[in-house]
């Protein structure tokens, strides 16, 4: 953790599925100046893998995963706002998680932790703010998970959050980024050394998590941006790993960006966080989508989605904005031509920042 992390202890913490955490801690940064009256805090809440080091800081200058969208005349304006963004409840970035170690037993959680949902990760984030003396929210900003987390802490919470920000996010996950996730996690889960969640500190199914990481990453982006960015190119290391290694330049780099992942983030923590974004589902919430979005009260509403998104498809970001506009919400909704498909909101800074920033800059 950097300079800038902090952390927040909460109280015995009551989970959606009944369990009950001893003394969770969330990590936490924070950019900006809190104004007087204390109504210019917007909330980050993040996707799978990141941390709460969106940004780069004085406290800590090592560029955060969000270096070009938060900052000083960034979209996410820290000139403006009192940013302040959360590492996931379930995570290893600084949070409670399956990587921590249980006060009760004095071991690692492991598959001991309780069923996690996003539910509870908004909750989490709400009751951090709370300790640490914000009343409300300007706005809450939300990419993939974190869009989902965005959409629960809104609809939990509906009287604290004005402004609602989803990006490349849905209500509810779709049968097919189920069976790919369902697919990551039994790689890992497949492992020899997964050892039913049992392995110890600093070792782990490393062969399940680079297979997950590997599937994950061809997900991220799109058929078309592998074409025009790697086409049939042959890789520099071919037949170094016998006759059926890395022949051609995407495979190189999927390997490349697999090894980086392993080691960086636990293995039961990504069990919990994928199956969390599976178990989602906003019908939860009063019996259908309809009546679940329609708890939501944010005074304003901004949906962004990517057309070759195959993950969270720009349909589920339509209905977000449809249903919302049905019960009266104000509701802008943007459908970006981004080649790079999920991920396009971590990479495409040319057209999300002037999304985000004229959004915000009327809050």
């Amino acid at each position: 953790m950097g300079a800038a992390t902090r952390y927040v202890e909460l109280p015995p913490f009551k989970m959606r599925h009944g369990a009950t955490l001893a003394a969770p801690r969330i990590a936490y940064e924070t950019w900006g100046q809190l104004s007087p009256s204390g109504d210019n805090v917007v909330l980050i809440v993040t996707g799978l893998s990141p941390g709460s080091h969106a940004s780069s800081s004085p406290e800590d200058p090592t560029s955060g995963w969000w270096e070009e969208m938060v900052g000083p005349g960034q979209a996410i304006d820290t000139e403006r706002f009192h940013v302040v963004c959360v590492n996931s409840l379930g995570s290893c970035h600084g949070s409670t998680g399956p990587a921590s170690v249980d006060p009760v037993t004095g071991r690692r959680y492991g598959v001991t932790f309780p069923v996690l949902t996003v539910e509870d990760i908004a909750k989490a984030a709400h009751q951090a703010l709370q300790a640490l003396g914000y009343a409300g929210l300007r706005a809450i900003v939300g990419p993939s998970l974190g869009g989902m987390t965005a959409l629960a802490y809104a609809l939990q919470f509906p009287e604290e959050v004005r402004s609602l920000v989803t990006i490349s996010s849905a209500p509810r996950a779709t049968p097919f980024a189920i069976a790919l996730r369902s697919l990551q996690r039994e790689m890992i889960r497949g492992d020899p050394e997964w050892q039913d969640g049992g392995y110890a500190d600093g070792a782990g199914p490393v062969g399940g998590m680079r297979l997950a990481r590997k599937l994950g990453l061809i997900t991220y982006r799109s058929a078309r941006e592998w074409k025009e960015r790697f086409g049939r190119e042959r890789s520099a290391v071919r037949g170094r790993e016998g006759v059926f290694g890395p022949e051609f330049e995407i495979e190189a780099y999927l390997e490349m960006h697999a090894q980086k992942f392993v080691g960086s983030f636990d293995a039961n923590c990504y069990l919990y966080l994928s199956r969390a974004m599976d178990l989602f589902d906003v019908a939860e919430h009063g019996g259908s989508v309809e009546a679940g979005l329609g708890r939501i009260k944010a005074e304003r509403t901004l949906v962004v989605g990517v057309e070759t998104d195959i993950l969270f498809p720009l349909e589920q970001q339509q209905e977000i904005a449809d249903v919302l506009k049905r019960h009266g919400r104000s509701v802008r909704f943007e459908a970006l031509a981004s080649i790079q498909g999920h991920d396009s909101f971590l990479v495409d800074m040319d057209r999300f920042q002037p999304v985000v920033s004229s959004f915000l800059a009327d809050a």
